[in-house]
């Protein structure tokens, strides 16, 4: 591929083959590559809000893939398809789809039985599916965009602002996301749902 990739803590490297995988040929440095995920990741938001979903289409590992292609279906290859490498998060590569189904159990338990209020049980899900790691780039932002479909279609809530606020005072919402992260890691969920709504 050409670019010289600086990545950033909490994003996972590709690997040849997937780096390989980039579509649009003339993308030279990260700074382009950034730009062309955006647009698609916003054509993606668009196609969202331009569907109501229901709960049985988006529990399925389908609708997981599917929301992927559509994030980065026109920048990568591999866009959609689980990934076929282990990385340096996320679990096994060949347990993916076992532990997607267990997610989406999960959720339709926990949705079904009003285990938990409606932003926990979003962004449990959110936290769950990155620590699958389902695809080999892209799923902090694709699990946020999950989060969003199943707190605004499936409960009729507003979607998560996701440290918005953070952006415009500090312009450090990525360390507080991240240290968020590593608290739900450790079993504590309610500073990643605070960023959620900040």
């Amino acid at each position: 591929m050409g670019l010289g990739i600086a990545y950033t803590p909490g994003q996972t490297p590709l690997d040849e083959d997937e780096a390989d995988g980039l579509l649009i040929p003339t993308i030279a440095t990260h700074g382009e590559l950034d730009e062309f995920e955006q647009q698609n990741i916003e054509q993606a938001i668009q196609w969202t809000l331009e569907r109501k979903f229901k709960q049985g289409q988006v529990l399925q590992g389908d609708f997981v893939k599917d929301v992927h292609r559509k994030m980065f279906g026109d920048v990568w290859a591999w866009a959609g398809v689980f990934r076929k490498t282990n990385k340096n998060i996320g679990i096994d590569y060949w347990k993916v789809e076992t532990e997607l189904q267990y997610l989406m159990d999960d959720i339709t338990y926990w949705i079904n039985n009003k285990t938990y209020a409606p932003d926990e049980i979003s962004i449990r899900f959110k936290h769950r599916i990155v620590s699958i790691h389902c695809f080999p780039n892209g799923n902090g932002r694709h699990s946020r965009l999950m989060a969003d479909i199943i707190i605004e279609d499936l409960f009729k809530l507003p979607v998560f602002t996701w440290g918005a606020s953070k952006f415009q005072n500090s312009g450090d919402a990525r360390t507080t996301y991240l240290a968020a992260l590593k608290t739900a890691d450790a079993g504590n969920i309610e500073p990643l749902i605070s960023f959620a709504r900040d």
